[in-house]
């Protein structure tokens, strides 16, 4: 008897470079009420990417979440899988650590065929094949049906995602105007950017190729009045001037009159072309999954300034994972590739005034900083918008200093690492860093120790790697102090690691501590997150806990517990490993070093006068 042949997949398509659209197999799909409609714009903008829990509820409720906000997602969830259906291989929808994951291919999404149009057009240009990249550009450019996700706009969250998307797409028509420009089509693109420019005029990029469009059609009094009319924008709106690169192009169209520019495309603004990075990391280890979602994001930046923020207990390799993509990406960031360290030695974030002004002397910024910090704030993201420049800013407090020092646009990208989330960044990409598994941790012992000394005793070596709760830090001070003491057994060390009371004082190699790294995450907890720290500290060691579990040693009922508990996730002190669970069947964890560490420092944190957990 013959078997029934297999259903054939459904084609899917899914548009939100316009109203949120959603076809399967040519017919329109029905995408249900507004809430769900609203969740699956932002999985939607930001596929194939985890989208965290908070951000979709941010989405759906901008207000006040209700107590079953979480249940009512899933729901949603629930309900956006059927209207997918099911694939071979991963489920399309799949909820991980870091959130809700919507995995779908460039066919199938107008934004991801955007963006790859994009990439080719831009590669083109940069390779001298002007005509191909107009062609590739203008592809892309009519993939758009008007403002992305107008009819959902009601939700800030989507809102934002809108604004970025918008951002991109200014970013591709400024490089196929500059490249219709070179190709001497310049009455096509003075048509086309008169609008365009009218509602972006603060930006310069447009208004530079407005100019350069004009004069080449003739039109000298009017390419002149777009710089009169920016410059007298900026001043009233933001106390700056035009950037020197425009003002030079402004004095050359004077002295040029009628005659043709040399270039289409504006000089780029003078910066260092080196990398101004410490060194990579020689034993660089693992992390192929989080390294291939920072490379996709950060070489897909698409001139909407975009941000990824790399979050991760103290110790987990954010820096090390920070530096070694920025190593590979020079060709993406011509301009330039620095990383700046927004804490001291000991741990104290360093104040906006001596920020800015390391900044602007690393990127050769020409004019002195105006005294007041936002004014020298708002010069120092100006000074980044024409400028193709990676920017790490390592190992963030909070969200305050980040949120002055980000470019709003421009080619360029950002790379923030932090132990804690950043929830208060929006709208950005978050890459969770979390500790190596085993088998990365074994290698990095084995390439910190030097050749050989592993093999000796495997079994050992995994003891170690464990007992350091498989942070890529406390696994390079192990290694470098048996690299050091040749003579220490294996299952000596492991024995000394193992034991709760000299774990901490067994990880110093040289000037390098992890409690001082420990220390520095417990004091940005305010007061009562070490109090909760301390209290949570008495759980059995290295075992999961529950939410009554945590609710019992805090003291505090189970709802305030909750709080209590996501507060402490945000910052890494505590994780969840379980996955889509509700919050009374999660299962938490304080990772072994933040828990040893937590203990250590309980008295001072348990004795402190007139302190409560609110």
């Amino acid at each position: 008897m013959p078997q029934p042949r297999p259903a054939a997949p459904v084609r899917l398509r899914f548009a939100v470079l316009g109203p949120l659209a959603g076809e399967a197999d040519g017919r329109p799909l029905n995408l249900g009420p507004l809430k769900q409609r609203l969740v699956l714009a932002v999985l939607l903008s930001r596929a194939n990417t985890a989208v965290p829990v908070d951000l979709l509820t941010d989405a759906v409720w901008p207000e006040e979440p209700p107590r079953t906000a979480r249940k009512n997602l899933q729901v949603y969830v629930c309900a956006l899988r059927t209207l997918l259906g099911r694939q071979d291989g991963p489920d399309r929808l799949a909820h991980s650590a870091g959130g809700y994951l919507l995995r779908i291919t460039e066919p199938e999404l107008d934004v991801l065929r955007f963006r790859a149009l994009a990439r080719a057009g831009r590669s083109a240009a940069d390779s001298g094949a002007l005509a191909p990249a107009a062609r590739l550009l203008r592809q892309a450019l009519d993939l758009w049906q008007g403002p992305p996700l107008a009819d959902l706009r009601c939700s800030p969250a989507v809102r934002a995602e809108a604004d970025r998307l918008e951002a991109r797409c200014l970013g591709v028509h400024e490089d196929w105007a500059e490249t219709e420009l070179e190709l001497g089509n310049a009455t096509a693109v003075a048509e086309e950017l008169a609008d365009l420019a009218e509602r972006h005029p603060l930006r310069e990029r447009l208004q530079a190729a407005r100019m350069n469009a004009l004069h080449l059609s003739g039109r000298q009094a009017e390419a002149l009045a777009v710089y009169d009319t920016h410059r007298q924008l900026l001043a009233r709106e933001l106390g700056l001037e035009p950037s020197p690169a425009l003002t030079d192009r402004y004095r050359l169209l004077l002295a040029r009159g009628r005659t043709r520019p040399t270039a289409g495309r504006p000089d780029r603004p003078t910066a260092p072309t080196a990398a101004l990075l410490p060194a990579d990391t020689a034993d660089f280890t693992g992390r192929t999954s989080e390294l291939r979602r920072l490379l996709a994001e950060l070489g897909d930046s698409d001139g909407d300034g975009s941000v990824t923020v790399l979050c991760g207990p103290a110790g987990s390799g954010k820096t090390a994972l920070a530096v070694h993509a920025a190593h590979l990406l020079a060709d993406r960031f011509p301009d330039g590739r620095l990383l700046v360290r927004l804490r001291t030695g000991d741990g104290t974030p360093r104040p906006l005034p001596e920020l800015l002004a390391e900044l602007t002397a690393l990127t050769g910024h020409p004019d002195p900083l105006p005294t007041d910090p936002a004014r020298a704030a708002a010069h120092w993201r100006a000074s980044l918008a024409g400028r193709r420049t990676l920017l790490i800013l390592d190992d963030a407090a909070g969200e305050a200093v980040v949120r002055e020092l980000l470019p709003a646009l421009g080619p360029g990208a950002v790379l923030v690492t932090s132990r804690s989330q950043l929830a208060g960044l929006a709208p950005v990409h978050r890459i969770a860093v979390p500790p190596l598994t085993p088998a990365e941790a074994l290698d990095l012992l084995a390439r910190t120790t030097g050749p050989g000394r592993i093999g000796t005793d495997r079994a050992a070596a995994a003891r170690i790697v464990d007992a350091c709760g498989l942070l890529p830090l406390a696994v390079r001070v192990a290694g470098a102090r048996l690299s050091v003491l040749r003579h220490l057994p294996l299952a000596e060390y492991a024995a000394r690691l193992e034991d709760p009371s000299g774990t901490l004082d067994e990880l110093v190699a040289g000037d390098v501590t992890v409690r001082a790294r420990l220390d520095s995450g417990w004091h940005d907890l305010p007061h009562q997150g070490r109090l909760a720290l301390a209290r949570l500290a008495t759980l059995p060691l290295a075992l999961l806990f529950t939410l009554p579990e945590a609710a019992t040693a805090l003291g505090r009922p189970e709802h305030l517990a909750l709080r209590t508990l996501e507060a402490l996730t945000d910052t890494g002190a505590v994780t969840s490993p379980t996955g889509e669970v509700t919050a009374h069947a999660a299962l938490y964890a304080l990772p072994r070093l933040t828990h040893l560490h937590a203990r250590e420092r309980a008295p001072e944190a348990l004795t402190a006068p007139s302190l409560t957990l609110p």
